[in-house]
C-alpha cells in the first residue's frame, strides 16, 4: 500500500477563520464568501492522501504572549476538527498510529509548528506543544526569532542558532520532535546540521539549483539532510518551483494580501469587496508552473542523494495557489501517476509519497534502535 503523506498544511489557519471541513467547498472566488481552501476531508480522501501534518502557524509579528496564545488556538480548532469528523480522520503522532488508521480507513492528521516563537523562552512550553501533539517544529518564519534567523531576515540577529536555539534543538532530539530547517537562513541551517543528534527535515522547501529562491535548499544542502538521515518535502508554491513565474508575480501577493485585510475590516463595504475580487484576478492570471515541476524537483534531489530523502509537503492554504493542474488536494494522484510515466517503480514512489518521511519520523522518535 502507498501510504501517501503531505508533510506540511496550513489548514488550521482555515478553520481559525470558520472553515468545515466535513464540507466540500469549491475553489474559486466568489465576492463576500469565505473562506476559500485546497484542503477539506471529502477532498483528502479523492486524492488518497492519507495524512497530513497541519502546521500550526504564528507570525513574527506577534508579540510572545499573542503567539503562544495564537498557537493554543489553532491547536483548539484542529482538535474540534477533529472530533467533529468520526470515522473520517485521526489524530497520529507516530507512525504506527498512521499506519493503523490507513487500514482503518481514516485519514490520519498530524501536527507540526511552523515558528517556534510560541515556546516563548521557555522549553516546558515545548514540552507542552510535543503533549498536544506536535511532532515537528520549523524553527522560525519570516523574520528572526528567539531561536534562530530566517531566510527572509533584512538582518540577521543570531547568524546561526542563537544559544536557546541550541538548548530549543537538543530537547527536540530528546522529545523525538523533529527539526525543520525550512524558512531558516544559511548560517541556521548549518548550525542545525551541526548540533542535532537526530534527522533533520525540510517539511516543505524545493531547490535553488532549479529556482534560485531563499526559501529554496542548495545542492549542498540537500546532501546535508541526506548524510545526516533526513528527507527534503517538496513545496508546491509556484514562486518556489519557478524563477520565471515569480518574477511574473513581484507584488501580487502584497496586493492580494493587502486587500484581503482591507475586505476583512470592513467586510460590508461593496469597494472593499471588488478591490480583494480585481487583486485576486490578477494574481490568478499569471500563468503557473505545470505540476510537473513537483517531479522534476523531486528528481533533482534523487540525482543528488538518492530516492530515499525525498517526499511532497505542498504548503496548501499557506499559498495563493498551487500549480497547474494540481490546484488542490484533491488531484495528489498526479504526482503518483508522473512518478510511474517517468519510470520509477511502486517501492520508489511508496517511498517519495509517504515511506520515507514516516521513517525519519520513527527514526527521531525512537533514536536508540538499530
Amino acid at each position: 500500500m502507498i501510504f501517501l503523506l503531505d508533510s506540511h498544511c496550513d489548514a488550521p489557519l482555515m478553520l481559525a477563520k470558520g472553515a468545515d471541513f466535513e464540507k466540500k467547498v469549491e475553489q474559486g472566488f466568489v465576492p463576500g464568501s469565505f473562506p476559500i481552501t485546497h484542503i477539506d476531508y471529502p477532498r483528502m480522501k479523492k486524492g488518497g492522501v492519507n495524512g497530513a501534518f497541519f502546521a500550526i502557524y504564528t507570525s513574527n509579528s506577534l508579540a510572545p504572549d499573542e503567539s503562544t496564545r495564537r498557537a493554543f488556538e489553532l491547536v483548539s480548532k484542529v482538535y474540534d476538527s477533529v472530533e467533529n469528523s468520526p470515522g473520517k480522520v485521526a489524530f497520529a503522532t507516530t507512525p504506527s498510529q498512521a499506519r493503523r488508521n490507513a487500514r482503518n480507513g481514516l485519514i490520519s492528521v498530524f501536527l507540526g509548528m511552523e515558528n517556534g516563537a510560541p515556546i516563548q523562552n521557555d522549553l516546558s512550553l515545548l514540552r507542552m506543544f510535543h503533549r498536544l501533539g506536535i511532532r515537528y517544529l520549523t524553527l522560525t518564519h519570516a523574520r528572526s526569532n528567539q531561536i534562530c534567523d530566517s531566510c527572509t531576515s533584512p538582518e540577521p540577529v543570531w547568524h546561526g542558532l542563537s544559544p536557546f536555539g541550541r538548548e530549543v534543538v537538543a530537547e527536540c532530539n530528546r522529545l523525538g520532535i523533529m527539526v525543520d530547517v525550512s524558512h531558516i537562513s544559511d548560517e541556521s541551517f548549518w548550525d542545525v546540521i551541526k548540533y542535532s543528534k537526530s534527522p533533520v527535515i525540510a517539511s516543505h522547501s524545493c531547490c535553488r539549483a532549479l529556482c534560485n529562491h531563499p526559501r529554496n535548499l542548495t545542492d549542498e544542502m540537500i546532501k546535508a539532510i541526506a548524510h545526516k538521515g533526513g528527507v527534503v518535502q517538496i513545496n508546491f508554491y509556484p514562486k518556489f518551483l519557478s524563477e520565471e513565474y515569480g518574477k511574473a508575480a513581484i507584488g501580487l501577493d502584497d496586493k492580494l494580501e493587502e486587500a484581503d485585510y482591507a475586505w476583512r475590516e470592513d467586510s460590508s463595504n461593496p469597494q472593499l469587496q471588488a478591490n480583494l475580487q480585481k487583486a485576486y484576478e490578477e494574481y490568478a492570471a499569471v500563468p503557473r508552473p505545470s505540476y510537473k515541476v513537483i517531479v522534476d524537483h523531486i528528481e533533482h534531489v534523487i540525482k543528488l542523494v538518492g530516492v530515499k530523502h525525498v517526499g511532497i509537503g505542498s504548503d496548501f492554504d499557506g499559498i495563493e495557489f498551487g500549480p497547474k493542474g494540481l490546484e488542490d488536494i484533491s488531484k495528489m494522484q498526479k504526482i503518483i501517476i508522473e512518478l510511474r510515466k517517468r519510470g520509477y517503480s511502486e517501492y520508489d514512489i511508496k517511498l517519495i509519497a509517504g515511506g520515507n518521511f514516516l521513517r525519519v519520523m520513527e527514526a527521531v522518535q525512537n533514536p536508540n534502535l538499530e
